[in-house]
């Protein structure tokens, strides 16, 4: 495939997945067109030897696999990235009328660098739960698609030290400009359900919802060749996709498995999460006998995919010497001795012979002795399942601001080493 092509199927992805519940109805939609069933958690399911389905739980948790055909080896090669990003969520009683402004409360979701939220325009969309006109509670998909608010920065004029030491108070600095003179008659959901309705939903009340503000600015290939992918929530919609699109791509008989989870971001203790139990309760349905279970998951390998930190040209000093991953230069292995990182010898191993066997480059991390080093799902995933697993991502810049950088050629080579590992016989 194309490089241009490529990164013209991931923009529109990004683009048309501002939160966790748009993404993982993106990612259905091709599933679906791809010639995956959808199974519902209520049913029975009657799964098939070489069939492909997949399920998806709270709208933000998504797994679809392909089982093995009956002569093929009984093992499962995994992938698993997170739909969730961080950024700002609109409170439940968000509004604020101010000095003739109308205002909403945001609480802020994750690990988010605050500052590059000023002065850009935003949208909003989420999860709207309201009253349809026969009176049942109906879950609606909502996004405003059009700059619809922003935070300005105090001028520099009355703050003479900004450039020089200047915090984010998130409860007072952060409520975001929605409009002037909407007076308090203004109802944030009564703005919702005129929105719906323009939408063409037959929608009488909106009860409750779940929105998050986002980026309204395209994803853009920058540089003077086009060297650099800018977009928002690259962490890790990035890797949800390169993980699609290999799962989609892959020609083998064995059998796959992508799962890509809601709340990384915050630790991954919700049903949706890795620390939850969706992940185990599929293998389980998909492999109700125990002791063939566990030799599947004896058998299987996991892929870890979320971003990795690219050495910064003006900040070098924060990476260790000899562990510094180049943007364009591939996929990056991550490491880390106190397991922050679920990587070991063996499955490093296994995956720089696949990189070698297509000639394709790969990288290290390993985050600097004394600097204190995050985390994926990949460790939660292994100590769940007890599963051989491995922490790889693309190298990007600005990882958790509200526009990230990553490499122009990173996606689709990690998408050809991911649909390598999928296809693989390599034994681990």
């Amino acid at each position: 495939m194309p490089q241009k092509d490529y990164l013209n199927g991931l923009m529109s992805f990004i683009s048309d997945s501002p939160t966790p519940f748009h993404a993982v109805a993106a990612m259905a939609q091709q599933l679906t067109a791809a010639g995956y069933g959808k199974l519902e958690v209520a049913d029975k399911w009657h799964v098939q030897a070489g069939g492909r389905y997949f399920i998806t739980r709270n709208d933000s948790t998504i797994v679809a696999f392909q089982l093995p055909k009956k002569n093929a080896l009984q093992r499962m090669h995994m992938v698993g990235a997170h739909t969730d990003s961080p950024c700002l969520k609109v409170k439940p009683n968000a509004e604020i009328h101010q000095k003739g402004y109308q205002q909403l409360g945001v609480e802020v979701y994750g690990g988010a660098l605050l500052h590059p939220w000023f002065d850009r325009d935003l949208s909003l969309a989420g999860r709207v739960v309201g009253r349809d006109n026969q009176g049942q509670l109906v879950s609606y998909l909502l996004d405003f698609k059009r700059p619809l608010a922003c935070i300005p920065s105090l001028a520099i004029h009355l703050d003479r030290e900004a450039n020089k030491a200047h915090s984010v108070n998130p409860q007072t600095d952060l409520p975001v400009l929605l409009g002037q003179t909407l007076g308090d008659e203004f109802s944030l959901r009564s703005l919702l359900v005129d929105e719906l309705k323009a939408n063409g939903h037959e929608v009488d009340k909106v009860i409750d919802y779940e929105l998050s503000f986002y980026d309204f600015q395209a994803p853009a290939l920058v540089g003077v060749k086009q060297e650099f992918l800018a977009a928002a929530r690259l962490d890790n919609l990035l890797s949800c996709y390169m993980g699609l699109t290999a799962l989609v791509a892959a020609q083998t008989d064995q059998g796959l498995l992508l799962i890509c989870n809601d709340h990384e971001e915050v630790g991954s203790q919700s049903a949706e999460g890795a620390q939850g139990s969706f992940l185990m309760s599929v293998l389980q349905r998909i492999y109700p006998e125990t002791e063939l279970l566990h030799q599947v998951l004896n058998a299987s390998t996991f892929i870890s995919a979320d971003n990795a930190h690219g050495v910064h040209p003006n900040f070098a000093n924060k990476h260790d010497e000899h562990h510094g991953p180049r943007l364009n230069q591939g996929p990056v292995i991550k490491v880390n001795a106190n397991q922050r990182y679920a990587t070991n010898a063996v499955t490093s191993a296994m995956v720089k012979e696949l990189a070698a066997q297509k000639d394709l480059p790969i990288q290290t991390f390993v985050v600097r002795s004394d600097m204190a080093c995050g985390s994926t799902i990949g460790p939660i995933t292994a100590a769940q399942l007890g599963v051989r697993t491995l922490d790889l991502g693309v190298s990007t810049f600005a990882m958790h601001s509200i526009r990230e950088l990553a490499g122009s050629a990173d996606p689709l080579i990690t998408h050809q080493l991911l649909q390598e590992f999928f296809e693989s016989q390599i034994v681990v």
